[in-house]
């Protein structure tokens, strides 16, 4: 039997995945390795993620707005509206001022637009269950992507938006966290 050298399928992992929904992707970040390593996204990857991130973010509190009845959740689900909106905006004035050279996403990619189809077909608290989870999971990988970007990013505007912006997600994954106590 032979073996292919772990570095040759880390290689071939590095090549952008082209064609897809998403703008040029790589398979590092899409499928998690850069994080397990440590290692900062691209900038495109960046940009592509943390787009996609801001754009369930919105999509799915939204959602929430509509299907739940408590005032915890929708009070949540306003912050959400309302942070992740300004940090698409501010990213979007780096891109348009060229200080950033990537181009955002304009569609949820594959997974984040099954996850938004699910909370679509789900009411009551099968709903609000699904949704604090898929919160809880986002900001955790958020965090995640933007302190590796912050410390190893290549671009310092965008690794000064990251820095900017972590606290916020950090704070949001503690409120989504603490909705249930």
């Amino acid at each position: 039997m032979r073996t292919v050298p772990v570095l040759s399928i880390f290689l071939l992992l590095s090549v952008p995945v082209l064609g897809s929904s998403v703008e040029a992707q790589s398979l590092t970040e899409k499928t998690g390795i850069n994080s397990l390593i440590g290692r900062a996204a691209s900038t495109q990857d960046f940009v592509t993620e943390a787009g996609i991130s801001d754009m369930f973010e919105i999509q799915s509190s939204k959602l929430a707005l509509d299907k739940v009845s408590d005032d915890a959740t929708k009070t949540f689900a306003r912050h959400m509206i309302t942070d992740h909106s300004k940090t698409t905006a501010k990213l979007e004035d780096l891109i348009d001022s060229g200080k950033v050279k990537a181009k955002p996403p304009t569609v949820l990619d594959n997974s984040h637009q099954s996850l938004l189809d699910k909370l679509k077909s789900l009411s009551g608290a099968d709903f609000r269950k699904e949704y604090l989870d898929d919160q809880v999971k986002g900001h955790k990988d958020a965090v995640d992507l933007f302190k590796r970007y912050s410390k190893g990013g290549t671009n310092p505007d965008l690794k000064q938006f990251a820095d900017s912006v972590l606290p916020t997600i950090e704070r949001h994954l503690d409120m989504a966290q603490n909705l249930d106590k």
